[in-house]
């Protein structure tokens, strides 16, 4: 598919040479077909890494995406220049004020925090109640996910013992439900976190079902009864070298990290690692975007969104 993102983000180019369809700004305008309009939420700290890899895997369907990136006013990135977030991101008040098809809350490293400690809650609460009214479908990714558990059910996320770093094995429990067509029984997902989501209370919710799930990891994929909220403990989304970043960040802070599980050939950090996660990464992505937010989402609302714009 093409994603319409800026013409001069950083990334386009990079998206380029690795043969992904990226539509600028002044070729979208001539296209006669119905775009969805995504919203990204990027709680990430290397926002320009979390870009490439976001738009890497929504770049698999035949539908038309416009991307348009936001991120909070109330915390203001460490990581990322101010320059690139005033070029490339919008903040929720110049959002909110029109419907959009989808939206992706990515996850944060703020995990050992409680939720209300976090600086940006109440602002994430603000955006997670308006997108009910104004989003078809939104795609929450691992502390996302348990923050919109939390927000949404009052469904708690609990410490580990250890954090959980690797490629973990899946299982499909669910094999009918759209966000998993086409998966095999059992795939490959990168998990990078310290905390976890107790299954008996999300199997407690009569709103909510497991559609994948781990024996080392728990809950990896949930969804809400209507596919309005999806909710991925997982970074799907991660590039082959991601986990040995953060392994190796962490080693440099004197944290002693295990090594991730299932990563580097004979678990030899030496050695590169394999991407083994990117055919379900991709399908997970291109189901979301068909089936939960393109299918979904009413003539009417389109009608009054391109009006709006």
């Amino acid at each position: 598919m093409p994603i319409k993102i800026d013409n001069d983000l950083p990334v386009k180019k990079t998206l380029e040479n690795e043969n992904i369809f990226v539509m600028d700004e002044n070729r979208a305008t001539t296209q006669d077909i119905r775009p969805i309009d995504i919203l990204i939420l990027n709680l990430m700290p290397l926002k320009e890494d979390t870009e490439l890899q976001l738009l890497r895997s929504l770049s698999n369907t035949p539908l038309q995406v416009n991307i348009t990136f936001i991120r909070t006013v109330s915390y203001e990135s460490k990581h990322t220049s101010i320059s690139h977030l005033e070029r490339f991101y919008s903040d929720f008040a110049t959002v909110k004020d029109r419907k959009w098809d989808g939206l992706i809350i990515t996850g944060a490293p703020v995990e050992k925090m409680d939720f209300e400690d976090v600086e940006y809650w109440p602002e994430l609460c603000e955006i997670m109640n308006w997108a009910k009214d104004n989003i078809t479908s939104t795609l929450h990714i691992c502390w996302g996910a348990q923050a919109g558990l939390y927000y949404h059910y009052g469904i708690k996320k609990y410490e580990l013992p250890k954090k959980l770093s690797g490629i973990y094995k899946q299982k499909t429990v669910h094999r009918k439900e759209e966000i998993v067509r086409g998966f095999d029984d059992t795939f490959l997902v990168p998990v990078s976190r310290y905390t976890g989501i107790n299954e008996e209370e999300v199997d407690a919710c009569d709103s909510l079902r497991v559609i994948a799930d781990s024996e080392e990891c728990g809950p990896y994929i949930i969804i809400d009864k209507d596919g309005k909220n999806i909710f991925v403990n997982g970074h799907p989304e991660y590039d082959t070298y991601t986990l040995d970043q953060e392994y190796k960040r962490d080693i440099k802070r004197g944290l002693n990290p295990d090594i991730p599980v299932n990563y580097y050939p004979d678990d030899d950090p030496a050695e590169d690692p394999v991407k083994s996660w990117r055919c379900h990464a991709n399908m997970l992505y291109t189901n979301w975007l068909n089936y939960y937010v393109y299918q979904q989402t009413p003539y009417e609302w389109t009608g009054m969104k391109k009006k709006k714009d």
